[in-house]
C-alpha cells in the first residue's frame, strides 16, 4: 500500500476547497445560484462598473470563475485553471482597488487572494489526488502552464485596461492631434 503524502493532501485540500469557492461564486453570475444576480444581474452589474461589452465581460467573469473553479478542485489541466481563476480574478481585484486592500470596506484582499492561491496552485500543480495525475499530466506540461499564464496575463490586462479608460473624464483624455 503507497503511502499518504501530506503534500498532495494538503494540496488536494486546497484545489477542492479554492475550486469550491470559485465554481460557487461563478455559479451566482450564470445561474442566479446561491442568491447570485444571474446573467442578467451580473451583466448590468458589469455595466455599472465600466466593462463593455457589458454581457459578453458578465459571461467571461462566470465562466472564468466557475470553470476554473470545477477544473481546479478536479486537478485537471491545473496551469489552465490556475491561470483563468488568477486572470479572472484579476478584474475583479481592479474593480475593488479604488477601496483600499480590506474586503471589509470593499477594497480587494478576497479576490487577490482567491487569484494568489489559484496562481500558486496552477504553478505547483494538482498533486498526486488528481485527474491531471490521472491522465498522465498530459494538460500539466510546463508550456501548457507558461502558455496559460501568458495568455491569462495578457486578457486581464486588456480587459482591465478597456475598463480603465473608458472609465476615464473626456477631459482627462488625451488631444487626438497632439
Amino acid at each position: 500500500m503507497a503511502c499518504i503524502n501530506r503534500r498532495d493532501v494538503g494540496l488536494l485540500a486546497l484545489r477542492v476547497g479554492t475550486g469550491a469557492v470559485l465554481a460557487a461564486h461563478g455559479s451566482q453570475k450564470l445561474g442566479g445560484w446561491f442568491g447570485g444576480g444571474g446573467i442578467e444581474g451580473t451583466t448590468a452589474a458589469m455595466e455599472a462598473m465600466g466593462f463593455h461589452p457589458p454581457k459578453h465581460s458578465a459571461l467571461a467573469a462566470g465562466l472564468g470563475e466557475a470553470g476554473s473553479g470545477v477544473l481546479l478542485a478536479l486537478g485537471l489541466a491545473t496551469p489552465a485553471a490556475g491561470a483563468a481563476a488568477a486572470g479572472t480574478m484579476a478584474g475583479a481585484v481592479a474593480v475593488h482597488a479604488p477601496a483600499g486592500f480590506f474586503a471589509m470596506g470593499g477594497g480587494y484582499e478576497y479576490p487577490a487572494f482567491l487569484g494568489f492561491v489559484a496562481a500558486a496552485i496552477g504553478v505547483t500543480g494538482a498533486g498526486r489526488y488528481s485527474l491531471d495525475h490521472v491522465t498522465g499530466h498530459v494538460l500539466d506540461r510546463p508550456w501548457v502552464m507558461a502558455l496559460a499564464f501568458a495568455g491569462s496575463a495578457l486578457g486581464a490586462a486588456a480587459v482591465v485596461g478597456r475598463r480603465a479608460k473608458g472609465q476615464a473624464a473626456p477631459g482627462d483624455q488625451p488631444d487626438e492631434g497632439a
